[in-house]
């Protein structure tokens, strides 16, 4: 029972309950705190009132307090207390149990609504507010004030229970003197005794043989529980309750039925529906009951856990000890294998040196000799003598001093070390050596054979290493802005190839991947360098896209820095583009490799390019091959999100010239402006120019400029666009050289001008 204390206890001032009252959140209170953190609403007003009024809130900022609530009927799930004036208020301030309620007022006398006392209870202000101390629901009192809550009889026995069972230790009844402690009671005798007197009074044997033993603190409880108390109704007080409102939940007496307060209500017996609850409690308490024989279960698996941990940190430190002291058992041979090498160097140079001193030493020594005995030789006075051995002498001078040619005075050795220790790789392993580390994924390989970009898309490959056995649940992938910027994450998942569109022309783009398991992330792999495609017209590449159409682009595969681990794929290619099906509207039919389009609506529908642009000056043409009853197609760009069943223009998210047989309009957000004469026919040719280097649009019909510049201050990424319906037939050109009367402006800063 020690493990029930907390629930006799209140939540306001810490001890057993006295007088618990019931809030209709279900929770108790001691009715003497009740009182105590009861607080008068501002204006002696509800706080909802007040701001409907406009009545003066200076002092309290009501919408501050709308940000605090945290129990309005749409978020809690509650609703307004029944039988009460206002729904539950906003907390504001603190009240003394550390919860927040409105800040208190002095009432005024008039305002006072003064109750019966009951002892020494004093009278409770008018529009008082009290605050559930646990669930914190707040609400404004009515007439009654705290005596419409019901008194938790059941609460208030079980707390006197509880206290009686502390008490000092129960005596044997049938000692004679200095009585000792009891241990146990018999419940039919209704008698303490000690084990003696039990043995002496009570044998195990004959007729009382049956009579039940208890401890003697369930036997004080069994015996001194009072009977059952007669409730009274809150609304009757001379009314004993006897019946049970299911509708509201609450036992009500036979007079609250007469005045017809719960007379359309399903009302039950009090003791069918006491015996109802109790089965019902009894039912929920077995699930509890599971719970807790779990919950035991589960502190015997984190104990004996605690010992495996301590078992297992033993075992691992042990382990991680033996793999450091290997490691550097290796380290110290390896040391012992480079000082060798390094010994072996020493002796060979001092070896060449030592040489090259001895023999230069005894040349010197000859030629010093020789040195000295020519000048003695010249010393001499007889000419014929002198003569007869000079040109010996002067060729053995030329003779030794040819052998002190170029070389013999240069050091055969240099005196620094030529061998150079190159620990860095080892350190960065070093300082990496991680447990986590250890389970996480290998940097993944790059398959360059499988890496490519075409137009403004790249597609990246990659695959795990071979020897690779640790599991990979997924894998990021990064690519900077294309102009040198911090990298950023384009794709995460469990693909190995990945297709990245919308990227800028002309542009250097870096990527890297990486890989990732429950442990964390790995290493990144080789960093790709990619250049996307230029789209201003290359003359030999578009030749040879009309010889060789399955050969669109081509790259060229340079490792730039292999210390780095960095790999270059540079591609030149021209801008090439079609109508992409997965965007199209269902109507819309497809032909020519997705060149040419028809639909078979009478109604617009729109297609889009499959590729989007975002820098640079583009151009493309589209020929109309059949032009029936004259419709009004609709040619432009726009953006992936517009509207796929009406005519291009027709919102905000396209820009587009619709074109008849006789004018033209320009139109983006359903708004038409510039009319402009001159319209198609069967065969008739529509160009768009794109140039984002001025940001604007330019069209052109049968390769005349039509109309003025269409639409201007465009920026972000535009896909070519047409509208049409079963009346039109259209197939588009792309790769085309700028038209010879337009002058494309100055390029971007990047330095694309494609």
């Amino acid at each position: 029972m020690d493990e029930m204390e907390e629930e006799l206890k209140c939540p306001v001032c810490g001890s057993f309950y006295r007088e618990p009252i019931i809030l209709p959140c279900s929770h108790n209170i001691c009715l003497a705190c009740a009182r105590n953190i009861l607080v008068q609403t501002p204006d002696a007003e509800s706080p909802q009132s007040s701001r409907a009024s406009g009545s003066g809130v200076s002092d309290y900022d009501y919408l501050d307090l709308d940000k605090m609530s945290l129990y309005s009927e749409a978020d809690s799930g509650y609703g307004s207390y029944g039988g009460f004036v206002s729904a539950p208020t906003t907390p504001c301030q603190k009240s003394p149990n550390g919860v927040r309620v409105f800040p208190p007022t002095v009432p005024q006398p008039q305002q006072q609504h003064l109750l019966p006392h009951h002892g020494s209870l004093t009278p409770i202000p008018r529009n008082s507010c009290i605050t559930c101390p646990q669930c914190h629901r707040s609400l404004i009192l009515d007439d009654r004030g705290l005596r419409g809550f019901p008194k938790n009889r059941v609460l208030e026995g079980v707390v006197d229970r509880y206290q009686q069972s502390k008490a000092a230790a129960l005596k044997c009844q049938l000692c004679e003197k200095s009585p000792k402690e009891a241990t146990v009671m018999c419940e039919q005798c209704d008698v303490f005794y000690c084990d003696p007197c039990r043995l002496r009074c009570h044998p195990p044997r004959g007729p009382l043989a049956k009579h039940r033993l208890v401890p003697p603190a369930q036997g004080r409880i069994s015996r001194r529980a009072s009977p059952r108390k007669i409730s009274t109704c809150t609304e009757h007080e001379l009314e004993n309750l006897s019946m049970y409102c299911v509708q509201c939940k609450m036992p009500v007496c036979y007079q609250c039925l007469e005045e017809g307060k719960h007379g359309t209500h399903e009302v039950k017996a009090l003791g069918a529906m006491w015996k109802l609850h109790k089965g019902q409690l009894s039912q929920a308490l077995n699930g509890l009951s599971d719970r807790a024989t779990e919950a035991k279960e589960f502190l015997v698996q984190l104990k004996n856990m605690v010992q495996h941990i301590q078992e297992n940190g033993v075992e691992f430190e042990a382990c991680l000890v033996a793999q450091c002291d290997a490691l550097i058992d290796a380290l110290n041979r390896r040391k012992a294998q480079l000082l060798s090498q390094v010994n072996k160097e020493h002796e060979h140079k001092l070896k060449v040196v030592r040489d090259q001193i001895s023999h230069c030493t005894v040349k010197l020594r000859q030629t010093t000799g020789l040195m000295e005995y020519c000048l003695e030789v010249i010393k001499e006075n007889d000419p014929s003598g002198f003569l007869q051995i000079s040109d010996a002498l002067i060729r053995r001078v030329h003779m030794t001093e040819s052998q002190w040619g170029k070389g013999t005075l240069t050091p055969r050795m240099t005196s620094d070390f030529d061998l150079t220790l190159d620990s860095g790789p080892l350190l960065q392993t070093i300082h990496q050596l991680d447990f986590v580390q250890m389970k996480v994924p290998a940097a993944p390989m790059l398959q360059l054979e499988e890496c490519c970009t075409q137009n403004n898309s790249a597609t990246l490959s990659w695959k795990q290493p071979p020897l690779s056995t640790i599991a990979v649940d997924g894998y990021i992938l990064e690519l900077d802005d294309g102009n040198g910027g911090p990298f950023r994450e384009v794709y995460v998942g469990t693909e190995t190839i990945c297709t990245v569109d919308g990227l800028h022309f002309n542009s250097t783009y870096k990527s890297r991947v990486k890989a990732f398991n429950a442990s964390g992330v790995g290493q990144y792999s080789k960093t790709l360098i990619m250049q996307t495609s230029e789209s201003t017209l290359i003359f030999f590449l578009s030749f040879i896209l009309l010889l060789f159409p399955p050969f669109r682009y081509f790259y060229i595969v340079d490792i730039i820095n292999t210390k780095n681990l960095m790999v270059h794929i540079s591609l030149c290619a021209v801008a090439w583009f079609t109508f992409d099906p997965a965007s199209a509207h269902p109507d819309i039919i497809f032909s020519n490799d997705n060149l040419t389009v028809s639909c078979n609506s009478y109604d617009d529908r729109v297609v889009l390019g499959n590729t989007a642009f975002s820098r640079g000056v583009h151009y493309w043409e589209m020929t109309v091959d059949r032009y029936d009853n004259h419709p009004d197609p609709a040619f432009g760009i726009a953006r992936s999100d517009v509207l796929k069943d009406v005519m291009l223009g027709k919102d905000d998210k396209a820009w587009a010239m619709y074109v008849d047989n006789n004018r033209s309009w320009f139109m983006h957000n359903n708004s038409h402006t510039n009319r402009t004469d001159g319209g198609i026919t069967k065969g008739a040719t529509i160009g768009v120019l794109l140039d984002f280097t001025r940001g604007i649009l330019i069209f052109l019909v049968n390769d005349e400029q039509q109309g003025p510049v269409a639409f201007e201050g465009l920026e972000g990424a535009y896909y070519p666009a047409i509208s049409l319906n079963r009346n039109v037939q259209v197939t588009l050109h792309t790769g085309l050289p700028i038209p010879d009367f337009y002058t494309p402006g100055e390029a971007d800063p990047t330095g694309s001008v494609c």
